[in-house]
C-alpha cells in the first residue's frame, strides 16, 4: 500500500511539474492542494489520510495540537532550512520526522528591486493608465542615482540588495543590532550610527532581518514618523517586523511617499483586508521566494527527502 503525500499551497499547480516525482511513484501517491487550508480543524480534516506533508515556508503552522490529530503523519518536508511554526518537540514525540530543503536568496533580492523600482517610477499606475486610455504620463519618477538606500539587515539578502543599489549609484547605508563595521566595509556600504539615523537619512528603506523577539515590531509608529515624507519603505522579509496598523496609518495620512510590501500579517490576505486597498502601496502576494528555479529546488529536494526517509536515512533534518 502506497503512502499518501499532501503538497500544500501549490497555488500555481507546478509542484509535480518542476521535479521528478516518478522516482517515488511506486511508494507514494501525491495529492496537490491549490487552495490554502485555514485553521487547525480544517487542516486536521484535510490531512487525516496522509502520511507525508510538504509545506511551503512558514505559511501553515504545525503546532503540537495539530500534529496530535494526525496519527498517520510520519514526515513533514518544509521548504527552507528554518521554520518557526513547526513544533519540533511534538513532532518527535509523535514519531514525525521533519526535513527541509535549500532555498535561494536570489528571488527575494530580485523582488525587492522590482518593488523599489515599481514605486520609484510609478510603473503600475502608468501601465494601468496606458492600458485603460488614461492620461499619457501622470507621474514624475524618482531618481535612484545619488539617493540614499538604507538597509535594515546586511546578511546574505541585504548584502546583495546593497550591491545592486551601489550599481545604481545610490549611497547605501545599513544597520542592525549586530552589524559590524567589518561587515559593512566588506560589502562597501556605510554603517549607520543607529536605527533612527538610518530611517531619518534614507530615501528608500528596505527590510532584510530575520523575525525574532528583538525584531518583532521593530518598525512602529515612532520609527515610521522618522522617515522623510518623500521616503519609501520596502518589506520583503517578515510582516511582523513592521507594525501593520502603523504602516497603514502612515500610508493613509501621506506621511511617507509609499511602501512596497510582499509579506502580511495574515496570508493569504482576506478579501476585505485593508492592505488590499491602502493608498501609496505596491503589494505582491508573498512572491519573494516564488521563482521556477527556487521551486525546482524546493520540490526536487522534497522528493530527495522523501526517498531518503523511505530508505530509513532521512536527510536535511530540522531543526
Amino acid at each position: 500500500m502506497r503512502l499518501r503525500c499532501a503538497v500544500l499551497d501549490d497555488f500555481q499547480q507546478v509542484a509535480t511539474e518542476v521535479a521528478d516525482w516518478a522516482v517515488v511513484a511506486d511508494d507514494v501517491e501525491v495529492v496537490s492542494f491549490d487552495r490554502h487550508i485555514e485553521g487547525e480543524d480544517a487542516l486536521a480534516a484535510a490531512l487525516a489520510g496522509f502520511d507525508i506533508v510538504v509545506t511551503l515556508r512558514e505559511r501553515v503552522p504545525f503546532p503540537g495540537a495539530l500534529i496530535a490529530r494526525l496519527p498517520r503523519l510520519r514526515l513533514i518536508v518544509a521548504s527552507g532550512m528554518r521554520n518557526s511554526v513547526i513544533d519540533y518537540a511534538a513532532a518527535e514525540a509523535h514519531g514525525v520526522t521533519v526535513c527541509g530543503t535549500a532555498s535561494s536568496s536570489t528571488p527575494p533580492v530580485e523582488l525587492t528591486w522590482a518593488l523599489l523600482l515599481g514605486l520609484a517610477r510609478g510603473i503600475v499606475e502608468e501601465s494601468n493608465a496606458l492600458r485603460s486610455g488614461g492620461p499619457w504620463q501622470s507621474t514624475v519618477g524618482v531618481d535612484l542615482h545619488g539617493r540614499r538606500l538604507g538597509l535594515l539587515g546586511l546578511g546574505k539578502i541585504g548584502g546583495r540588495v546593497a550591491q545592486i543599489g551601489l550599481a545604481f549609484g545610490m549611497r547605501v547605508s545599513a544597520w542592525s543590532r549586530n552589524l559590524t563595521r567589518e561587515r559593512a566595509d566588506e560589502v562597501g556600504v556605510e554603517l549607520a550610527g543607529s536605527k533612527e539615523q538610518l530611517l531619518a537619512d534614507s530615501d528608500f528603506v528596505s527590510v532584510h532581518l530575520a523575525l525574532g523577539d528583538r525584531t518583532r515590531g521593530l518598525i512602529g509608529a515612532a520609527e515610521l514618523a522618522l522617515l522623510k515624507p518623500t521616503a519609501y519603505l520596502i518589506n520583503t522579509s517578515r510582516a511582523a517586523i513592521v507594525d501593520q496598523d502603523a504602516l497603514l496609518d502612515a500610508l493613509h495620512a501621506g506621511r511617507i511617499a509609499g511602501a512596497g510590501v510582499d509579506v502580511f500579517d495574515v496570508e493569504p490576505l482576506p478579501a476585505n483586508h485593508p492592505m488590499r486597498t491602502a493608498p501609496r502601496l505596491l503589494a505582491t502576494p508573498h512572491l519573494g521566494y516564488v521563482s521556477r528555479a527556487n521551486y525546482a529546488t524546493y520540490y526536487g529536494q522534497a522528493v530527495e527527502d522523501i526517498r531518503a526517509f523511505l530508505a530509513g536515512a532521512p536527510v536535511r533534518r530540522l531543526p
